[in-house]
């Protein structure tokens, strides 16, 4: 049979994963266009109330009022809003009073992008995919989901911070991962339950250091700040009727559910601590199951889930948490595993709809604890989802070996 070397090559198939990379800088410059455009266009598309809160808490340092003393009520007359933040983060944030609030509020939706894409390129580099288009991709989707949305609208911190802690479990240099993790906590102190992560996997140097940071944020708050940072070490810390509302659907903490199931706070009674043993023992035991040490990112998201679930409130923008669990489930080292799919893509469609945000709607008031039996129930649906996903992670585990 003769051939015929002149003629074309038969065309090569192009999978559809393929397809989306080639086209993943127009994606994610089209969902960037999309959120400015409804921040900007639609009716309280954002209003940055807790940007509000650090800049004017912030401009109260050398003025001779409280800081503590400061609330911003402006777009929220039923909910005037207090600096609850540790000293550190208003001697930090200082500066950001000289620059016009409209300018500073669209320089920081940049600046959240940038953290998400960020988070998302350390999460893939931790797996050892450290896929530009990848990156871009999750980025593309993270901007929809309902942790980033709410921090959009709120202008939040977090997306930084977990920033901060994933790249200090990235790094091998013990004094910028213990820089890191104390700096996070001294602007906010949930990425503290990080030094966890660096004790169960014996880095003791970074463990020590991040410690040693914090209380060095403290000092330089006592050296700016004198009696109001006494106060809120003293007084404050611990307060979470101060932070915010126990019983509404954005908290998902344990303390949160079971609060809205009593109809009333149920602070860290039996109950609540009941269900954070439980907690516990999963945690460990999908601690065990990753094995930390060859699986660094699944160490930091045991921890951190289990340290969402024992804050008194976690609101739905600090599970920014979320966006590395599912690109950890769906490309991590136990992807393949029954049901990692499952609860990859459950959990992404979980907070692209945002269920505590729908139920927010049906909810009496922001303030009221109490509400129908089923309203109470399916408030529990992160702390739900992050039990089977502990579950799940410790089955995997057993399994193995």
């Amino acid at each position: 049979m003769r051939i015929d070397e002149h003629s074309p090559a038969p065309p090569v198939a192009t999978t559809a994963p393929a397809r989306l990379a080639r086209l993943a800088p127009w994606l994610l410059a089209l969902s960037v266009a999309a959120r400015l455009a409804w921040t900007y266009l639609v009716p309280n598309g954002a209003n940055f109330v807790d940007l509000h809160v650090y800049v004017g808490g912030a401009a109260t340092i050398g003025t001779g009022r409280s800081l503590y003393d400061f609330v911003y009520a402006e777009q929220t007359p039923d909910f005037p809003l207090p600096f609850t933040y540790p000293p550190f983060a208003a001697v930090l944030f200082q500066p950001l009073h000289l620059v016009p609030f409209g300018v500073l509020s669209f320089a920081w939706q940049f600046g959240i992008i940038a953290a998400l894409y960020g988070v998302v390129w350390v999460t893939l580099r931790l797996l050892g995919r450290a896929e530009h288009r990848l990156a871009m991709l999750w980025t593309a989707v993270g901007i929809w989901t309902e942790p980033l949305r709410s921090t959009f609208d709120y202008g939040q911190v977090n997306v930084i911070l977990v920033l901060a802690v994933l790249f200090a479990v990235l790094s091998s240099r013990w004094w910028l991962s213990g820089l890191l993790v104390g700096l996070a906590a001294g602007i906010k102190l949930t990425p503290a339950v990080s030094g966890l992560y660096f004790v169960g996997v014996r880095r003791w140097g970074a463990a020590l250091f991040s410690g040693v940071v914090f209380f060095g944020t403290i000092g330089v708050s006592l050296l700016v700040l004198g009696d109001q940072a006494r106060f809120y070490f003293t007084d404050l810390l611990g307060d979470a009727d101060r932070i915010g509302p126990i019983g509404t659907s954005f908290n998902q903490s344990w303390r949160g559910g079971i609060s809205r199931i009593l109809g009333h706070d149920a602070g860290y009674g039996p109950v609540v601590v009941a269900a954070l043993v439980v907690t516990a023992v999963l945690a460990v035991l999908a601690w065990r199951a990753v094995d930390a040490r060859s699986d660094r990112l699944g160490g930091i998201l045991v921890v951190q889930l289990f340290g969402l679930l024992l804050s008194p409130i976690s609101w739905t923008h600090h599970w920014v948490w979320l966006v590395p669990l599912i690109v950890w489930l769906l490309h991590g080292p136990k992807r393949e595993r029954r049901g990692a799919r499952v609860l990859g893509w459950g959990w992404l469609i979980l907070i692209l709809i945002g269920v505590p945000w729908l139920l927010s709607f049906a909810q009496p008031t922001i303030w009221e604890i109490g509400r129908p039996w089923y309203l109470a129930w399916a408030g529990l649906i992160y702390i739900v989802a992050t039990l089977a996903t502990l579950g799940w992670i410790a089955a995997t585990g057993r399994r193995s070996r």
